[in-house]
Protein backbone atom coordinates (compact mmCIF):
# COMPACT_ATOMS: atom_id res chain seq x y z
CA UNK A 1 0.00 0.00 0.00
CA UNK A 2 3.08 2.39 0.70
CA UNK A 3 4.63 1.72 -2.49
CA UNK A 4 1.21 2.44 -4.35
CA UNK A 5 1.32 5.94 -2.54
CA UNK A 6 4.52 6.46 -3.24
CA UNK A 7 3.83 5.48 -6.84
CA UNK A 8 0.99 7.77 -6.67
CA UNK A 9 2.78 10.43 -5.23
CA UNK A 10 4.93 10.41 -8.18
CA UNK A 11 2.90 9.94 -10.75
CA UNK A 12 0.95 12.87 -9.64
CA UNK A 13 3.79 14.61 -9.35
CA UNK A 14 4.70 14.41 -13.06
CA UNK A 15 1.13 14.46 -14.48
CA UNK A 16 0.87 17.81 -12.47
CA UNK A 17 4.43 19.03 -14.62
CA UNK A 18 2.49 17.79 -18.08
CA UNK A 19 -0.39 19.97 -17.16
CA UNK A 20 1.59 23.02 -16.32
CA UNK A 21 3.57 22.39 -19.86
CA UNK A 22 0.52 21.69 -21.51
CA UNK A 23 -1.07 25.22 -20.26
CA UNK A 24 1.98 27.22 -21.39
CA UNK A 25 1.96 26.14 -24.88
CA UNK A 26 -1.62 26.75 -25.16
CA UNK A 27 -0.87 30.47 -23.91
CA UNK A 28 -1.16 32.95 -26.77
CA UNK A 29 1.49 34.76 -25.79
CA UNK A 30 3.67 31.01 -26.29
CA UNK A 31 3.10 30.86 -29.75
CA UNK A 32 3.51 30.37 -32.56
CA UNK A 33 3.57 33.63 -33.74
CA UNK A 34 5.29 32.83 -36.85
CA UNK A 35 6.81 30.77 -39.62
CA UNK A 36 9.77 30.10 -38.20
CA UNK A 37 8.04 29.41 -34.15
CA UNK A 38 6.11 26.97 -36.14
CA UNK A 39 8.51 25.46 -38.16
CA UNK A 40 10.63 25.02 -35.05
CA UNK A 41 7.76 23.18 -33.10
CA UNK A 42 7.20 20.65 -36.29
CA UNK A 43 11.35 20.10 -36.58
CA UNK A 44 11.50 19.38 -32.53
CA UNK A 45 8.45 16.76 -32.94
CA UNK A 46 10.10 15.42 -35.61
CA UNK A 47 13.62 15.24 -33.95
CA UNK A 48 15.58 11.83 -34.54
CA UNK A 49 17.10 10.69 -31.15
CA UNK A 50 17.64 7.27 -32.03
CA UNK A 51 21.79 5.73 -31.55
CA UNK A 52 21.54 4.52 -35.17
CA UNK A 53 19.05 7.38 -36.44
CA UNK A 54 20.27 9.19 -39.83
CA UNK A 55 18.93 13.03 -40.36
CA UNK A 56 20.81 14.38 -42.69
CA UNK A 57 19.52 17.85 -45.24
CA UNK A 58 22.35 18.12 -47.70
CA UNK A 59 23.52 18.90 -51.44
CA UNK A 60 24.46 16.21 -53.57
CA UNK A 61 26.72 16.85 -56.81
CA UNK A 62 24.55 15.23 -59.16
CA UNK A 63 24.32 15.79 -63.13
CA UNK A 64 26.72 18.01 -62.83
CA UNK A 65 24.98 20.47 -60.32
CA UNK A 66 24.39 20.66 -56.56
CA UNK A 67 20.78 18.53 -56.03
CA UNK A 68 19.66 18.54 -52.20
CA UNK A 69 18.21 15.50 -50.43
CA UNK A 70 16.99 14.99 -47.21
CA UNK A 71 17.60 11.86 -45.68
CA UNK A 72 15.90 10.30 -42.23
CA UNK A 73 15.36 7.38 -40.54
CA UNK A 74 15.29 6.16 -36.88
CA UNK A 75 17.64 2.82 -37.97
CA UNK A 76 20.03 3.59 -40.65
CA UNK A 77 20.10 -0.52 -40.90
CA UNK A 78 16.71 -0.27 -42.04
CA UNK A 79 15.93 -0.73 -46.25
CA UNK A 80 16.35 3.18 -47.53
CA UNK A 81 13.57 4.47 -49.92
CA UNK A 82 13.54 7.20 -52.71
CA UNK A 83 10.73 9.07 -52.78
CA UNK A 84 10.85 10.41 -56.42
CA UNK A 85 8.51 13.28 -56.08
CA UNK A 86 5.71 14.33 -59.58
CA UNK A 87 5.14 17.20 -61.06
CA UNK A 88 7.61 17.60 -63.04
CA UNK A 89 8.80 20.04 -60.27
CA UNK A 90 5.78 19.41 -57.60
CA UNK A 91 8.40 18.87 -54.73
CA UNK A 92 7.08 16.41 -51.64
CA UNK A 93 10.27 17.24 -49.47
CA UNK A 94 8.49 20.08 -48.10
CA UNK A 95 4.98 18.22 -47.46
CA UNK A 96 7.12 15.29 -46.00
CA UNK A 97 6.74 16.61 -42.13
CA UNK A 98 3.03 15.20 -42.66
CA UNK A 99 2.99 12.58 -44.50
CA UNK A 100 6.30 10.43 -43.80
CA UNK A 101 7.16 10.22 -39.89
CA UNK A 102 5.45 6.74 -39.62
CA UNK A 103 7.76 5.42 -42.73
CA UNK A 104 11.02 6.63 -41.27
CA UNK A 105 10.51 3.88 -38.24
CA UNK A 106 10.87 1.18 -40.82
CA UNK A 107 12.76 2.75 -44.05
CA UNK A 108 15.31 5.20 -44.38
CA UNK A 109 13.37 7.83 -46.35
CA UNK A 110 15.49 10.03 -48.82
CA UNK A 111 13.40 13.08 -50.48
CA UNK A 112 14.99 14.47 -53.39
CA UNK A 113 14.51 17.89 -55.13
CA UNK A 114 14.99 17.22 -58.56
CA UNK A 115 16.86 19.36 -61.19
CA UNK A 116 15.02 22.64 -61.50
CA UNK A 117 12.36 22.02 -58.69
CA UNK A 118 12.40 23.28 -54.81
CA UNK A 119 15.51 23.56 -52.95
CA UNK A 120 17.87 22.57 -56.07
CA UNK A 121 16.45 25.30 -58.10
CA UNK A 122 17.66 28.06 -55.71
CA UNK A 123 20.49 26.23 -56.15
CA UNK A 124 20.89 26.68 -59.62
CA UNK A 125 20.82 29.06 -62.72
CA UNK A 126 17.55 28.44 -63.85
CA UNK A 127 18.89 30.33 -66.83
CA UNK A 128 21.58 27.11 -67.23
CA UNK A 129 19.43 24.52 -65.39
CA UNK A 130 16.66 25.30 -67.60
CA UNK A 131 17.80 24.05 -71.02
CA UNK A 132 18.68 20.59 -69.57
CA UNK A 133 15.61 19.53 -68.37
CA UNK A 134 15.15 16.51 -70.67
CA UNK A 135 13.61 13.20 -69.75
CA UNK A 136 17.03 11.54 -70.24
CA UNK A 137 18.56 13.96 -68.57
CA UNK A 138 16.33 13.41 -65.60
CA UNK A 139 16.85 9.91 -65.95
CA UNK A 140 20.56 9.89 -66.11
CA UNK A 141 20.20 12.17 -62.48
CA UNK A 142 17.44 9.45 -61.08
CA UNK A 143 20.46 6.68 -61.79
CA UNK A 144 22.91 9.04 -60.50
CA UNK A 145 20.69 9.44 -57.10
CA UNK A 146 20.08 5.66 -56.60
CA UNK A 147 23.83 4.80 -57.31
CA UNK A 148 24.73 7.13 -54.84
CA UNK A 149 22.58 6.08 -52.19
CA UNK A 150 23.39 2.39 -52.86
CA UNK A 151 26.84 3.44 -52.09
CA UNK A 152 26.55 5.86 -49.32
CA UNK A 153 24.49 2.92 -47.23
CA UNK A 154 26.59 0.11 -48.38
CA UNK A 155 23.19 -1.34 -49.90
CA UNK A 156 22.57 -3.61 -53.09
CA UNK A 157 19.54 -2.44 -53.12
CA UNK A 158 16.98 0.31 -52.84
CA UNK A 159 13.42 0.80 -52.71
CA UNK A 160 12.17 3.18 -55.53
CA UNK A 161 8.92 4.86 -55.04
CA UNK A 162 7.83 6.88 -58.10
CA UNK A 163 4.74 9.51 -58.08
CA UNK A 164 2.94 11.15 -60.71
CA UNK A 165 5.91 12.30 -63.23
CA UNK A 166 8.06 10.52 -60.68
CA UNK A 167 6.36 7.21 -61.69
CA UNK A 168 7.56 7.75 -64.83
CA UNK A 169 11.39 7.94 -63.62
CA UNK A 170 11.00 5.63 -61.53
CA UNK A 171 9.78 2.77 -63.45
CA UNK A 172 12.13 3.83 -66.37
CA UNK A 173 14.55 3.08 -63.49
CA UNK A 174 12.90 -1.17 -62.79
CA UNK A 175 13.29 -1.56 -66.71
CA UNK A 176 16.31 -0.13 -67.30
CA UNK A 177 18.05 -1.75 -63.30
CA UNK A 178 16.03 -4.06 -61.88
CA UNK A 179 19.22 -5.79 -59.80
CA UNK A 180 19.24 -2.27 -58.20
CA UNK A 181 16.00 -2.55 -56.79
CA UNK A 182 13.64 -4.33 -53.93
CA UNK A 183 10.70 -3.58 -55.89
CA UNK A 184 9.43 -0.72 -57.35
CA UNK A 185 6.54 1.44 -55.97
CA UNK A 186 4.22 3.34 -58.36
CA UNK A 187 2.07 5.92 -57.22
CA UNK A 188 -0.31 7.36 -59.38
CA UNK A 189 1.44 5.62 -61.93
CA UNK A 190 1.87 6.55 -65.43
CA UNK A 191 1.43 4.43 -68.14
CA UNK A 192 -0.81 5.61 -71.29
CA UNK A 193 -0.58 8.89 -70.68
CA UNK A 194 -2.49 10.83 -73.75
CA UNK A 195 -5.52 7.56 -72.82
CA UNK A 196 -4.71 9.21 -69.31
CA UNK A 197 -5.68 12.48 -70.42
CA UNK A 198 -8.43 11.50 -72.66
CA UNK A 199 -10.35 10.05 -69.10
CA UNK A 200 -9.57 12.79 -67.45
CA UNK A 201 -11.33 15.29 -69.90
CA UNK A 202 -14.16 13.19 -69.97
CA UNK A 203 -14.99 12.97 -66.57
CA UNK A 204 -14.65 17.20 -66.08
CA UNK A 205 -16.76 16.93 -69.15
CA UNK A 206 -19.53 14.25 -67.35
CA UNK A 207 -19.39 16.68 -64.03
CA UNK A 208 -19.65 19.37 -65.85
CA UNK A 209 -22.85 18.46 -67.50
CA UNK A 210 -24.29 17.06 -64.55
CA UNK A 211 -23.78 20.42 -62.68
CA UNK A 212 -24.55 22.37 -65.47
CA UNK A 213 -21.42 24.81 -65.77
CA UNK A 214 -22.05 26.13 -68.65
CA UNK A 215 -18.95 27.69 -68.30
CA UNK A 216 -16.86 24.80 -67.91
CA UNK A 217 -18.47 22.68 -71.23
CA UNK A 218 -17.60 25.76 -73.42
CA UNK A 219 -13.78 26.06 -72.05
CA UNK A 220 -14.13 21.80 -72.11
CA UNK A 221 -15.31 21.99 -75.20
CA UNK A 222 -13.08 23.94 -76.84
CA UNK A 223 -10.27 21.75 -76.78
CA UNK A 224 -11.90 19.26 -77.71
CA UNK A 225 -10.91 16.45 -79.42
CA UNK A 226 -8.97 16.34 -76.49
CA UNK A 227 -5.62 14.40 -76.80
CA UNK A 228 -6.36 12.83 -79.77
CA UNK A 229 -4.41 10.39 -81.83
CA UNK A 230 -1.55 12.64 -83.99
CA UNK A 231 -2.88 15.81 -82.14
CA UNK A 232 -0.58 16.11 -79.11
CA UNK A 233 -1.55 17.69 -76.09
CA UNK A 234 -0.34 21.71 -76.06
CA UNK A 235 0.04 22.94 -72.36
CA UNK A 236 -2.77 26.06 -73.10
CA UNK A 237 -5.12 22.33 -73.46
CA UNK A 238 -3.94 20.81 -70.68
CA UNK A 239 -4.54 23.43 -68.10
CA UNK A 240 -7.94 23.80 -69.15
CA UNK A 241 -8.84 20.19 -68.79
CA UNK A 242 -6.62 20.36 -65.38
CA UNK A 243 -8.70 23.62 -64.14
CA UNK A 244 -12.19 21.49 -64.23
CA UNK A 245 -10.67 18.35 -63.12
CA UNK A 246 -9.75 19.73 -60.35
CA UNK A 247 -12.77 21.36 -59.39
CA UNK A 248 -14.72 18.21 -59.32
CA UNK A 249 -12.29 16.50 -57.11
CA UNK A 250 -10.42 14.44 -59.97
CA UNK A 251 -7.20 15.48 -58.46
CA UNK A 252 -7.68 15.38 -54.72
CA UNK A 253 -10.73 13.65 -53.70
CA UNK A 254 -13.85 15.97 -52.35
CA UNK A 255 -11.39 19.14 -53.05
CA UNK A 256 -11.24 21.70 -55.22
CA UNK A 257 -7.94 22.27 -55.56
CA UNK A 258 -4.09 21.61 -54.23
CA UNK A 259 -4.02 24.74 -52.49
CA UNK A 260 -4.14 22.81 -49.05
CA UNK A 261 -1.12 21.25 -49.92
CA UNK A 262 0.61 24.64 -51.06
CA UNK A 263 0.17 25.92 -47.90
CA UNK A 264 1.35 23.31 -45.80
CA UNK A 265 4.70 23.77 -47.66
CA UNK A 266 4.92 27.03 -45.40
CA UNK A 267 5.17 24.59 -42.36
CA UNK A 268 8.36 22.78 -44.02
CA UNK A 269 11.40 22.28 -41.58
CA UNK A 270 13.28 21.64 -44.42
CA UNK A 271 12.33 24.98 -46.51
CA UNK A 272 14.04 28.38 -45.89
CA UNK A 273 11.92 31.29 -46.38
CA UNK A 274 13.11 32.08 -50.06
CA UNK A 275 12.56 28.20 -50.56
CA UNK A 276 9.19 28.74 -49.51
CA UNK A 277 8.72 32.04 -51.50
CA UNK A 278 10.52 30.48 -54.99
CA UNK A 279 8.79 26.47 -54.95
CA UNK A 280 6.39 27.53 -57.32
CA UNK A 281 9.35 28.98 -59.50
CA UNK A 282 10.92 26.03 -60.02
CA UNK A 283 7.51 23.91 -60.31
CA UNK A 284 6.93 26.37 -63.67
CA UNK A 285 10.23 26.05 -65.00
CA UNK A 286 10.26 22.38 -64.91
CA UNK A 287 6.74 22.42 -65.97
CA UNK A 288 7.40 24.68 -69.09
CA UNK A 289 10.22 22.03 -70.02
CA UNK A 290 9.09 18.91 -68.90
CA UNK A 291 5.55 18.44 -69.20
CA UNK A 292 4.14 18.78 -72.73
CA UNK A 293 6.60 15.67 -73.22
CA UNK A 294 5.61 13.95 -70.44
CA UNK A 295 1.72 13.87 -71.43
CA UNK A 296 2.39 12.31 -74.62
CA UNK A 297 4.15 9.76 -73.71
CA UNK A 298 3.03 6.36 -73.56
CA UNK A 299 4.44 3.36 -71.32
CA UNK A 300 2.05 1.05 -71.84
CA UNK A 301 4.47 -0.95 -74.23
CA UNK A 302 6.50 -2.15 -71.28
CA UNK A 303 5.08 -5.45 -71.06
CA UNK A 304 7.42 -7.05 -68.37
CA UNK A 305 9.45 -6.03 -64.97
CA UNK A 306 12.27 -8.39 -63.82
CA UNK A 307 11.45 -6.57 -60.39
CA UNK A 308 8.88 -6.97 -58.06
CA UNK A 309 5.70 -4.10 -58.69
CA UNK A 310 3.51 -2.32 -56.49
CA UNK A 311 0.98 -0.08 -56.83
CA UNK A 312 -0.52 2.31 -55.00
CA UNK A 313 -3.39 4.07 -56.64
CA UNK A 314 -6.61 6.12 -55.35
CA UNK A 315 -9.87 4.90 -56.76
CA UNK A 316 -10.91 8.36 -57.57
CA UNK A 317 -7.69 9.34 -59.08
CA UNK A 318 -8.12 11.15 -62.86
CA UNK A 319 -5.45 13.92 -62.61
CA UNK A 320 -3.57 10.31 -64.00
CA UNK A 321 -5.94 8.03 -64.38
CA UNK A 322 -6.03 5.03 -62.15
CA UNK A 323 -8.21 2.83 -64.55
CA UNK A 324 -5.76 3.19 -67.07
CA UNK A 325 -2.87 1.99 -64.46
CA UNK A 326 -5.04 -0.48 -63.45
CA UNK A 327 -5.27 -2.03 -66.97
CA UNK A 328 -1.78 -2.04 -67.67
CA UNK A 329 -0.92 -3.74 -64.19
CA UNK A 330 -3.23 -6.40 -65.20
CA UNK A 331 -1.12 -7.03 -68.30
CA UNK A 332 2.19 -6.76 -67.02
CA UNK A 333 4.25 -9.33 -66.35
CA UNK A 334 6.48 -9.02 -63.01
CA UNK A 335 8.36 -11.52 -60.40
CA UNK A 336 5.98 -10.49 -57.87
CA UNK A 337 3.32 -7.79 -58.25
CA UNK A 338 0.52 -6.22 -55.87
CA UNK A 339 -2.15 -3.72 -56.45
CA UNK A 340 -3.22 -1.47 -53.65
CA UNK A 341 -6.63 0.85 -53.92
CA UNK A 342 -7.19 3.56 -51.70
CA UNK A 343 -10.92 4.13 -51.76
CA UNK A 344 -10.73 7.40 -50.36
CA UNK A 345 -7.86 9.61 -52.37
CA UNK A 346 -7.75 10.29 -55.82
CA UNK A 347 -4.33 11.31 -56.94
CA UNK A 348 -2.60 12.48 -53.39
CA UNK A 349 -2.41 9.24 -52.12
CA UNK A 350 0.31 9.95 -49.23
CA UNK A 351 -1.19 13.17 -48.26
CA UNK A 352 -4.75 11.80 -48.51
CA UNK A 353 -4.59 8.40 -46.89
CA UNK A 354 -1.78 8.54 -45.24
CA UNK A 355 -2.36 6.13 -42.58
CA UNK A 356 -3.01 3.73 -44.92
CA UNK A 357 0.11 4.34 -47.15
CA UNK A 358 2.21 3.68 -44.21
CA UNK A 359 0.64 0.58 -43.31
CA UNK A 360 0.37 -0.53 -47.27
CA UNK A 361 4.93 -0.02 -47.11
CA UNK A 362 5.04 -1.99 -44.15
CA UNK A 363 2.77 -5.09 -45.06
CA UNK A 364 4.02 -5.04 -48.88
CA UNK A 365 7.34 -3.34 -49.58
CA UNK A 366 9.13 -3.99 -46.19
CA UNK A 367 9.17 -7.87 -46.67
CA UNK A 368 11.23 -8.16 -49.72
CA UNK A 369 13.98 -6.45 -47.78
CA UNK A 370 13.55 -8.77 -44.70
CA UNK A 371 13.47 -11.69 -46.92
CA UNK A 372 17.14 -10.16 -48.22
CA UNK A 373 18.29 -9.45 -45.21
CA UNK A 374 18.57 -6.13 -45.41
CA UNK A 375 16.92 -5.06 -42.06
CA UNK A 376 18.49 -4.42 -38.66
Amino acid sequence: MQAWRKFSAIGFGALGVMLVSLARAADPAVGPNNRAEAKQIIAEMRHIVTPEGVQRLEKVRIGGIDQWVSIRGLDRRNPVLLFIHGGPGYVAMPLSWYFQRGWEEYFTVVQWDQRGAGKTYVSNDPAVVGPTLTPERMLQDTEEMIQWLRKGFGKDKIFVLGHSWGSYLGLTMAQRHPEWLHAYIGMGQATDIPESERRGWRFAMQRAQATHNQEAIRELQSIAPYAAEGKPVTLEALFKQRKWLQLYGGAAFGRTSFEWEGAAVHLSPEYSDTDVKTWEQGNELSERHLLAIVVNTDLSNINRLECPLILFEGRNDYNVSSSVAAEWFARVQAPSKQLVWFEHSAHEVMDEEPGKTLLSLVQYARPFAERAGDVP
